[in-house]
């Protein structure tokens, strides 16, 4: 059971996110119902840890076991998602990942992959893409550059 409570004044989600870097370039994500990309996770289980909702969704996205390298990221998220206009409070945990030795694709641009026949787009972004894209959450758009060394935990407000 995931981890998210819906009610009439909106929703709370915990979710973890992979921030998978190669070459300069970040992987972003997309799906045919949402216009704006967003990075590769999801909610995380009741009874599971973070690090291993992390790997799990890595895993069902892109059909490969990936490595932690470490936490980046503890965001709260306070938001209005811009499809279904629900209002969100948002906990989520950020991880770089070691994608060495995987058979994820680096040598092209942009791919496709299906998780439970739900389509996915990928694409390799460069920070400078990044910056300009319309991307969520907004706060990867400045800090993709400079990633923490130590967890950090930070709010933003949308």
């Amino acid at each position: 059971m995931d981890i998210v409570l819906k009610t009439p004044d909106g929703r709370f989600n915990y979710r973890v996110c992979a921030v998978i870097i190669h070459e300069g370039k970040l992987l972003a994500m997309k799906d045919f119902h949402s216009p704006y990309y967003y990075l590769p996770g999801g909610r995380v289980k009741l009874h599971e840890t973070a690090e291993h909702a992390v790997i799990r969704e890595v895993e069902e996205e892109l059909g490969v076991t990936v490595r932690i390298d470490r936490a980046l990221w503890l965001n709260q998220g306070f938001f209005v998602e811009d499809v279904c206009k629900d209002r969100f409070h948002e906990l989520c945990i950020y991880y770089l990942m070691d994608i060495s030795g995987t058979a994820i694709p680096t040598d092209v641009r942009r791919f496709e992959g299906v998780e439970k026949k739900k389509k996915h787009v990928f694409e390799w972004l460069t920070f400078d893409e990044v910056k300009e894209a319309y991307l969520y959450p907004i706060f990867i758009k400045e800090h993709i550059t400079n990633l923490p060394e130590h967890l950090e935990i930070r709010q933003e407000f949308e």
